[in-house]
């Protein structure tokens, strides 16, 4: 057990296969790592040990992770019988009464699950500071976060508890926790993934799920085990021509790449996150690929606005939902004030405001992919700023002033407050504001980790690719993973003994 952190998930299972190990002794070293680390990192917010032990009396799955411990993030994937709370006092007593499509995709591929992991309440931040269950530290620099909302994933597999864990992306939330963290996270496709059964489509079709992982082996293996729409699905990726486990060993050839060095939808690019893009580029060109910078068109304040006022319309939504599932009123007291102020927000939109602003999104994703369509892969910062630290987008007192008198104006009053709303969102946009597009445009996107900050920070670089198209990023990754390994870098919080 003593060579555990030194595999990925396909090789934890091959030593299963080979008779070196059993399902039963990486499961054991799992919860003992969660023990060693989690009382400092917070990641893992409920254990799911007796599951996870009658998944293996049963039997695993033949499946290409069969016997690799997994853990579960506490947001949109459901699991029967045990609680989902998605960060918030609303939900923190609902339990499931079935699996999602997903979560039974993940059991086919032999994943044994033993936890859930940390989110913010929803999902609504890039950080994973929840009140329900506290913050989540990243184990690089336990006064910084590990970002959001895959928050707690992303730390429990940089920490080394285990080699992958699952995640979902309605704004960055595979990406910018993997950039935070030194890991690589996969965005998929709008559709690759199933979503449901049970529930709509979360955030209009912004979210996804899938994983983040130490290698880009494993997340290619994954997405081949649980790719495809279910029936009456909204959306259907293109099937993919070859596996992507082929994929990510495969020379990709010369590239055309575009490259920024804009904050997109921020308003200041950090230093070290301009470094990482500039060195990328530089190595992009070095492989023999075709480099160039160019930025993409796009309006910061009408996008902020369209995109914050469908979020807070899904909210809401949410919140009603869960009225009629828990049959009970929701009240102030359930909810933290952000999450409150957007409800409010949401109830306050008329029908014409919200299908206005999917109908700008749309346009500016038409927009935007047209601009990239030369190009094989776009690549920036996946962060505006390198990870924060903790506490430091709570809303200042004069944000919080702001929420607290959304929350009392007449709804009425509320749909006019277009520069207030901007202005309330101004500072989760400048901290993680280059991964929203393409949750929008449904494109694919991963977050590589390809650079560390002088004081020893993690810092992503992203790099986006044409709709349906993860195979060409899978090659890619592959290439930069061979080239400049990370593998083996340990944080200082790690569970290797």
């Amino acid at each position: 057990m003593n060579e555990y952190g030194n595999h990925d998930g396909l090789g934890l299972a091959k030593l299963i296969r080979d008779g070196e190990v059993s399902a039963r002794e990486l499961l054991d070293e799992a919860l003992a790592r969660v023990e060693r680390v989690n009382p400092q990192l917070n990641a893992v917010i409920r254990p799911m040990t007796e599951q996870a032990n009658a998944t293996l009396e049963v039997g695993v799955p033949d499946g290409p992770f069969a016997g690799v411990p997994f853990l579960l993030k506490d947001l949109i994937a459901t699991y029967a019988g045990v609680p989902m709370m998605s960060g918030s006092r609303f939900f923190k007593d609902y339990i499931p009464d079935a699996d999602s499509e997903l979560v039974k995709r993940f059991k086919q591929a032999g994943l044994v699950t033993f936890g859930r992991t940390a989110t913010p309440e929803f999902g609504v931040t890039p950080i994973t500071e929840p009140e329900l269950t506290g913050a989540t530290r990243n184990p690089w620099n336990l006064q910084h976060t590990p970002n959001g909302s895959s928050g707690g994933s992303a730390a429990a597999v940089a920490a080394r508890i285990l080699p992958i864990a699952s995640g979902g992306d309605g704004g960055g939330s595979i990406r910018t926790p993997a950039g935070a963290c030194g890991l690589f996270g996969m965005k998929p496709s709008r559709g690759r993934n199933p979503i449901g059964p049970g529930f709509g489509e979360p955030w209009w079709g912004f979210a996804v799920e899938h994983a983040l992982t130490r290698s880009v082996r494993d997340s290619a293996a994954l997405l081949d085990a649980t790719h495809g729409a279910i029936p009456g699905a909204e959306y259907s990726a293109p099937p993919p021509q070859n596996t992507y486990l082929e994929d990510a060993g495969r020379d990709p050839g010369k590239l055309r790449i575009a490259y920024s060095t804009s904050p997109i939808l921020g308003r200041e690019l950090a230093p070290e996150c301009k470094i990482a893009v500039e060195n990328t580029a530089k190595s992009l060109a070095d492989m023999g690929h075709d480099v160039e910078e160019f930025t993409p068109p796009v309006d910061r304040d009408e996008f902020i606005y369209a995109y914050a006022s469908l979020v807070a319309a899904d909210i809401s939504a949410c919140i009603a939902a869960g009225e009629k599932l828990l049959g009970r009123k929701a009240t102030r007291k359930d909810f933290e004030l952000r999450t409150w102020a957007l409800r409010k927000i949401g109830r306050a939109l008329r029908g014409d405001e919200i299908t206005l602003s999917r109908w700008r999104l749309q346009e500016f994703a038409q927009t935007w992919c047209q601009a990239l369509q030369p190009y094989d892969a776009f690549v920036t910062s996946t962060l505006v700023k390198t990870p924060g630290l903790i506490g430091n987008l709570e809303p200042t007192t004069s944000e919080n002033l702001q929420l607290q008198a959304l929350t009392h104006l007449p709804l009425g009053k509320i749909a006019t407050q277009r520069s207030m709303m901007i202005e309330n969102a101004r500072a989760l946009f400048d901290y993680s504001g280059m991964t929203m597009p393409q949750n929008v445009t449904g494109q694919p996107s991963m977050s590589v980790p390809l650079h560390w900050s002088a004081d020893g920070l993690p810092v992503g670089v992203m790099f986006s690719g044409r709709y349906g198209d993860e195979s060409t990023l899978f090659q890619l990754a592959g290439q930069l993973e061979r080239a400049h390994p990370w593998f083996d870098r340990k944080p200082p919080v790690c569970a290797d003994p």
